[in-house]
């Protein structure tokens, strides 16, 4: 097992490389009641669940099967688990227990932040995207027709638990997706992450350091939410990439994987730091190199009238002045205040088909 350790408003661990129904049992020790949400496509892979709760004797813990992917960040669905949790009775020495991949642990985060007033939560994330990035720090969300995680709060969890044999079952499309999460970490802090994939042939191979990719993405995550819990500017060097990413994943109905937009956002973003902050021609093939060989799209379907329009609502605009995070060198990120619109569409010309 790895450990790594955050600071945020409260501390807590990151444990790699462990079992997560060991970890259940003991999260299930410090609380009398437990509220696990997990997805409903893990049933099969999630068996062991009833066997745990048949043991938990009075602890009684309950299961809520929530919708797959996006769909469960709903209000409908938040609705549903704030009744729930009235029904069960959930108090403050309870706690919500989120298995999934990043939409189930933004929600699990989500319902815990507002029921009482905030109640603890744990995160056993079981997608590369929710283990590199969406369980840890505290980011906790729902999407509205307005956007994509514009209501949320910030709560961290109380013990985030990484389980790679998950990983086992995860398609490749998946694992490429959460990629490009590690892809982004790598560029705006840890070169090495960017050398270890560039010795990957493939998705296979880069199976097989996922430990190494997952501790290295994490450390990189946790120095960062360290020095700025609440985002007030330098946590926005873990959206590089994502200000035209999430643009993009919203226009698609949440039909791509997040990774897969964010990978084209990355694409676009390293286009504007080459226009804005000098960013080498390698450094920006570097991009399309490493996204290409892991099988994640490049390009964009939509106009840019489209993704400007949502761009616009980005939680980083400031006075409708849409920022980014760039980078002027690998593991140099900065801010791009100031664009203009036609560098704004020359930069996206370059990832439409």
């Amino acid at each position: 097992m790895r450990t790594i350790h955050v600071t945020a408003e409260r501390d807590y661990p990151i444990e790699i490389s462990v079992k997560w129904a060991d970890q259940l049992r003991d999260v299930s020790a410090r609380h009398n009641r437990l509220l696990i949400l997990a997805p409903v496509s893990m049933k099969s892979i999630l068996s062991g669940l009833d066997v745990f709760t048949e043991q938990s004797g009075d602890t009684q813990p309950y299961v809520f099967w929530v919708p797959d992917g996006e769909s469960q960040k709903s209000v409908s669905v938040v609705e549903s688990l704030w009744n729930l949790c009235g029904e069960l009775n959930l108090q403050r020495s309870d706690a919500i227990v989120g298995i999934g991949g990043g939409a189930t642990t933004d929600l699990a985060g989500f319902v815990a932040a507002t029921w009482l007033r905030g109640i603890d939560w744990y995160a056993f994330p079981t997608s590369l995207a929710a283990m590199v990035d969406a369980s840890v720090g505290g980011k906790t969300g729902i999407n509205t027709s307005a956007g994509k995680n514009l209501v949320g709060s910030f709560h961290s969890p109380s013990l985030v638990a990484i389980d790679l044999t998950f990983l086992d079952s995860l398609s490749d499309r998946d694992f490429s997706a959460g990629l490009a999460e590690v892809i982004k970490c790598g560029f705006i802090a840890d070169g090495a992450i960017l050398d270890i994939l560039s010795e990957c042939a493939d998705v296979s191979e880069a199976r097989q350091v996922a430990e190494e990719l997952v501790y290295r993405s994490l450390s990189v995550k946790a120095r960062v939410v360290g020095v700025d819990f609440k985002e007030s500017k330098a946590r926005e060097v873990l959206n590089y990439g994502h200000t035209a990413g999430h643009a993009i994943e919203k226009l698609s109905g949440y039909e791509m994987r997040h990774g897969e937009a964010v990978a084209v956002g990355l694409v676009y973003a390293a286009r504007l730091s080459q226009m804005k902050l000098g960013l080498s021609d390698a450094s920006v093939d570097m991009h399309s190199v490493l996204l290409r060989k892991f099988n994640l799209p490049l390009t964009s379907d939509f106009s840019f009238e489209e993704v400007l329009k949502v761009m616009t609502g980005d939680k980083k605009a400031r006075s409708g002045q849409i920022r980014f995070i760039g980078i002027s060198t690998v593991g140099s990120p900065g801010w791009i205040e100031t664009p203009t619109s036609d560098e704004l569409r020359t930069a996206y010309e370059s990832i439409t088909k």
